[in-house]
């Protein structure tokens, strides 16, 4: 299903990959607002579609993919802009900074309180109505939806978070958007090897996503993994755009997701076998 803010490729099992800081654009009618550097996008979650697409093919899980950029609207904020992590420095719903810290916008141009309402009926409302409309899809014909929230992030960002992350980290919303079963599952994934660090619920415990649309109880469960640039690509310098997937940890990394989602969709069997 093709919108024109989002593409929705539809499973065959109960896991839904949203990947809501993928997209890249960001509408010519806005350029002017922003700074030069703004529009080469260098805060995406880059290349996960790539990295993930075969593995849903494989698993049979579905994929959400947005088009525009996180710079317009970020779709893993609740509309109301209420920060995500309290006492800590947040990006907002329509982001104003770099994750480097620097303005987004000319000067006088970030969007007022109209533009913001503007963006979240033309941009964010669509995939969270897609987003939802697929989870309950995914209950009545599997008996339970397993939403995975992919994401990555550069390792070292002073702006946002101390010293270097590890290079997985899994949020469960500290067990309130997963089972315990589930939470466990990646667990023992993560630990039986060690060419990667990992932590669960660190610093990055799950967005506006993960945190809105993971409830256990009603048979719908969240999981976000932000994994570090480092891990799939060449990282680069801050503010540095040229980021391409290397190969050689695209092979070492991908086994390592595929297992984790393999992990998530054993630990909560569907009621229906895939077609």
């Amino acid at each position: 299903m093709k919108h024109d803010v989002f593409e929705l490729r539809p499973g065959r099992t109960p896991l839904l990959i949203s990947m809501p800081h993928v997209g890249r654009e960001i509408p010519a009618d806005q350029h002017d607002r922003y700074v030069p550097r703004a529009l080469g996008s260098e805060d995406t979650d880059w290349h996960l579609e790539k990295l993930y697409a075969p593995i849903a093919e494989e698993l049979g899980a579905g994929l959400l993919i947005p088009r525009y950029s996180r710079y317009l609207i970020d779709l893993n904020r609740p509309p109301e802009d209420t920060p995500m992590y309290p006492g800590a420095s947040n990006t907002e719903l329509c982001p104003t900074r770099f994750f480097t810290g620097e303005p987004l916008y000319r000067d006088g141009q970030a969007p007022d309180a109209d533009e913001k309402q503007r963006r979240i009926e033309t941009y964010w409302a669509p995939y969270h109505q897609a987003l939802q409309g697929e989870l309950q899809r995914l209950r009545q014909v599997h008996g339970q939806a397993l939403l995975f929230e992919a994401h990555s992030i550069r390792s070292e960002l002073p702006w946002l978070f101390e010293g270097r992350l590890p290079d997985l980290n899994i949020g469960t919303v500290d067990g309130q958007s997963a089972k315990q079963i589930t939470r466990q599952a990646m667990e023992i994934v993560l630990s039986s090897q060690d060419a990667f660090s990992w932590v669960v619920d660190g610093r990055f415990k799950g967005g506006y996503i993960t945190r809105q649309y993971g409830r256990p109880s009603l048979g719908q469960q969240a999981v976000q993994l932000e994994m570090c640039y480092r891990c799939y690509m060449t990282e680069g310098e801050l503010g540095f755009t040229g980021y391409e997937l290397d190969d050689a940890c695209v092979g070492r990394i991908r086994p390592l997701l595929t297992m984790l989602l393999q992990a998530y969709l054993m630990a909560n069997p569907s009621r229906t076998s895939a077609a």
